[in-house]
């Protein structure tokens, strides 16, 4: 009987509705971009590093499993500060990626460098993800990796402890972690890397900024001032302590409850100088309704208590397309989002995901080939299938602030980023900690 209650699938999560504005002072778990960056440069410097105030997740959990799996030492018991201490790299090894295009993507240059067999694998939908390009890639540069199946997970690194490195044509136009993959493991190929971009414009730009300016930060000589093209050169990177910001994106539906409430929310510890989009997400808020600011108490959005819809090229920000959707769906005129094509290949194929879940719940929602089309209307209550697909799960959460009986099936899928999101969400509409 135990191992039946074990399997049971989880109660749905009715998504709290608001009564009055939120009033909220959060401090959010740090950003998962820059903790698996500052992770896989750690492995791979000359010397310890620590991260201060890291994200502590399931994606940021297996990157580091994955690191010390090929004999890097990854201390994480302490929430508020990990420690790593290069080692070099070997296999045997087994890395599993769960669901996390940074594990699947930035490890396997790692494993290049490290001396044997690492094999790779996830949950089963990650199989869909593009990895194809990233592969061909480090085919081209000289690593020896078999592949089964059509070029994605699972697969098998066959490394010889370096990698000779060189000029390499990719097609990153699915995800620009194909190219942070290869930059982040770039300054212990034997001559570095220069990567040529070929195909339609590469996504979500700021994260390939904060990727060159992490490497800089280690030590690292890169170049990217030719438009789609990113020179690294061989050398040592240092090991050192790196501060990590809170995550942009994990904070976006708790922005988007102040716009729709008419409420305010403050992020605590927000820098000065971010390496995150800070400033597109600025204008999308605005747009829509609120107000930002930034001051010495952290980054506040306010709201008025009506949304705006808008047009938008979402491409550099896809991550934010979900909750985006579910404030559009709560606006007083419709919206247009393009520029994101390359989010069906995400946790899911999340603008199918998005129609299909808020067309069940009374929305006038279109796909289109990069984006979506919405025309506010009234909604219901319903059953929101998430498809453990944490960001669905976000964007039923704005929507239920406003329309009472939003049903997530899993809301336990937020813990790939923020395992305390249900009680921070709830504490935050309810105001009771």
């Amino acid at each position: 009987m135990g191992n039946l209650t074990a399997t049971r699938p989880p109660q749905p999560w009715t998504a709290p509705t608001a009564s009055d504005p939120v009033a909220a002072t959060l401090r959010l778990p740090g950003s998962k971009s820059m903790t698996a960056r500052a992770l896989v440069l750690s492995a791979l410097a000359a010397g310890p590093s620590t991260l201060a105030r890291p994200l502590r997740a399931r994606d940021t959990e297996l990157m580091a499993a994955g690191l010390r799996a090929m004999g890097a030492h990854v201390s994480i018991s302490d929430d508020e500060r990990w420690l790593v201490r290069p080692h070099p790299l070997a296999g045997p090894a087994h890395v599993d990626v769960g669901l996390a295009g940074t594990v699947m993507r930035f490890v396997p240059p790692v494993a290049g460098l490290a001396d044997g067999q690492v094999t790779f694998d996830g949950d089963p939908y990650v199989r869909t993800r593009p990895l194809g390009p990233l592969v061909g890639a480090l085919r081209s540069l000289g690593v020896r990796i078999d592949v089964t199946g059509t070029g994605s997970l699972p697969l098998t690194v066959l490394g010889t402890g370096r990698i000779t490195g060189g000029e390499v044509v990719i097609d990153a136009s699915a995800s620009s972690q194909l190219v942070s993959g290869l930059l982040l493991a770039a300054p212990r190929f034997d001559r570095g890397v220069v990567v040529r971009h070929v195909g339609p414009p590469v996504p979500s730009a700021p994260h390939l900024r904060m990727t060159v300016q992490m490497l800089r930060a280690a030590g690292a000589a890169v170049d990217d001032s030719t438009p789609d093209v990113w020179a690294v050169e061989p050398g040592p990177l240092t090991g050192r302590g790196w501060d990590i910001e809170p995550d942009l994106s994990g904070a976006v539906p708790f922005f988007a409850a102040a716009l729709v409430t008419g409420g305010e929310v403050t992020l605590q510890g927000w820098p000065h100088s971010s390496a995150q989009p800070v400033e597109k997400l600025r204008s999308l808020l605005q747009r829509m309704g609120g107000e930002v600011t930034l001051s010495t108490d952290g980054l506040t959005v306010r709201g008025s208590g009506v949304v705006h819809g808008l047009t938008a090229d979402l491409s550099d920000v896809g991550e934010l397309t979900l909750v985006l959707t579910a404030l559009a769906m709560l606006a007083d005129s419709p919206s247009v989002f393009t520029g994101v094509g390359h989010i069906r290949g995400h946790e899911t194929d999340r603008l199918a995901a998005l129609a299909r879940e808020f067309g069940g719940l009374g929305a006038d929602i279109t796909e289109t080939p990069d984006g979506l089309e919405i025309r506010p209307r009234p909604l219901r209550g319903g059953v929101f299938r998430t498809y453990h697909d944490h960001r669905m799960a976000h964007a039923a959460a704005v929507a239920g602030l406003a329309v009472p009986g939003v049903e997530v099936d899993d809301v336990g899928c937020t813990s790939k980023t923020m395992p305390e999101f249900p009680a921070l969400w709830s504490a935050m509409v309810t105001g009771k900690s």
